[in-house]
């Protein structure tokens, strides 16, 4: 199962979403992964946002002080397909 925190100040995420397919690729984690590194790169390419993340297995972190109106429509848009990817796997806990 994946945590997942959204605060006012950043975004923490622990965890696995432990749903191998036969084989042998979890997807929801991949797809998880995937949308949360675009997140950081989109965030530090395309708007003056300053952020700190850190990312490792099992454990990202995206901290800020505040967000411009592009870096909170990064963060929906992120949120939409997080919430989708729980949708279709039942793998995220929101805390």
């Amino acid at each position: 199962m994946i945590t997942i925190s959204i605060r006012q100040d950043g975004i923490e995420m622990k965890g696995h979403a432990c749903r191998k397919e036969n084989d042998g690729i979890d997807r929801a984690c991949t797809a998880v992964s995937a949308l949360t590194c675009n997140l950081i790169n989109s965030m530090n390419d395309l708007t003056d946002d300053k952020i700190e993340s850190e990312a490792h297995s099992g454990l990202t972190m995206i901290k800020w002080r505040e967000l411009s109106d592009k870096g909170k429509l990064l963060v929906d848009s992120w949120f939409l397909g997080i919430a989708d990817i729980n949708q279709e796997y039942n793998c995220i806990q929101f805390i």
